[in-house]
């Protein structure tokens, strides 16, 4: 009996995998040997039990394991990569991808993983690539993208060909309204393993689990992140058109944040400053937002995820500082100028 079938009883109980067991479990969903409605029911016991952190750090850590290495260990310690979960339907702009630019216009070196758009009309791979990046996979082309230009984008599709053997039992869960471990586990396993994570989750139920999940895989510093919007709806980023809820991972561990908006130099805003639309309405919305026309709110916000993630680095001392240097970078051409940069690297 393989361990997922030994699994089932233990989680229809209640009872949870341990690290190693749940690292084992996820093995076998990338094995295609394992029938896929053993896959199935494995999957939705899991979910119907509830994900503990342990379970999802040892997913994170066989698919970690499982991923295609793009080779830029010695990059690793010092990068950071700023995405979240998805899934919260609010279809905002692409905050973390502005966010990346203004990190590597400022010499911060990011390692972006992601995808192309599922709920939204236009994904941080969509917004990319319209950049003129390209999607690599080869090791000496990454190194030399990333030393030239300060950030690699990780196509995750390219990089995890274990997931082709649970497509299809998620697809057919995700007919079925059913939410997985996988809806979660996309920023957890970025193949170029950065020591800093700002990740925004689609449930403010979630913060406190992927913190300690991050914490668990040894992650140097970081912060999990959720806005509440209303009782029922919230964004997998900070946004200042609600309340953040957050929790630190590795040298922030259990730390705690003021995030009044006077304290750090913002300002309320109304969720529609952070709408954003298709490829095109992007595009225009992010020349407005360096030329310093689009709506403030956008602007406070985006500026908000670039200062955290400047803090988590450690290239500030402080958040507020953070949201300074990237409004300054934002606004005073360096980030058009990088994007300019990205333009003619990839083009010649």
């Amino acid at each position: 009996m393989c361990v997922l079938e030994n699994s089932l009883s233990a989680l229809e109980a209640g009872q949870a995998l341990d690290l190693i067991q749940a690292e084992a479990a996820a093995n076998e969903l990338a094995s295609a040997e394992i029938p896929a409605v053993v896959k199935k029911a494995f999957l939705i016991a899991l979910n119907e039990k509830g994900e503990s952190p342990a379970e999802v750090a040892g997913f994170a850590s066989a698919f970690r394991r499982l991923a295609i290495k793009p080779r830029l260990e010695d990059y690793s310690d010092e990068a950071i990569d700023v995405c979240g979960t998805g899934g919260d339907k609010s279809h905002s702009f692409n905050i973390s991808t502005a966010v990346t630019l203004i990190l590597a216009a400022s010499g911060v070196k990011v390692f972006k993983h992601g995808n192309r758009s599922i709920t939204s009309k236009c994904g941080s791979a969509e917004l990319l690539q319209a950049l003129g990046v390209e999607f690599l996979t080869d090791p000496k082309a990454l190194r030399k993208a990333i030393e030239a230009l300060n950030f690699v984008f990780f196509f995750a599709p390219a990089f995890h060909p274990a997931f082709k053997e649970i497509m299809p039992v998620r697809q057919e869960l995700a007919q079925e309204g059913r939410r997985t471990i996988f809806n979660i586990l996309g920023p957890m396993i970025n193949p170029g393993s950065p020591a800093h994570q700002l990740t925004g989750v689609f449930s403010g139920d979630w913060v406190d689990p992927l913190a300690e999940a991050f914490h668990t895989l040894g992650l140097k510093n970081g912060m999990t992140v959720h806005t509440v919007l209303d009782e029922n709806r919230g964004m997998d980023e900070l946004a200042c058109c609600g309340s953040p809820k957050t929790a630190g991972f590795g040298n922030s561990w259990k730390e705690e944040v003021d995030w009044s908006w006077d304290s750090l130099g913002l300002a309320p805003c109304s969720e529609e400053d952070l709408k954003g639309g298709d490829l095109e309405f992007n595009l225009n919305l992010l020349n407005e937002l360096l030329a310093g026309k689009a709506p403030k709110g956008l602007e406070d916000t985006v500026a908000l995820n670039a200062g955290v993630a400047f803090s988590i680095v450690g290239k500030v001392d402080s958040i507020k500082a953070g949201i300074e240097l990237a409004r300054s970078q934002m606004l005073g051409g360096a980030v058009a100028g990088h994007i300019h940069s990205i333009r003619d690297y990839y083009a010649s």
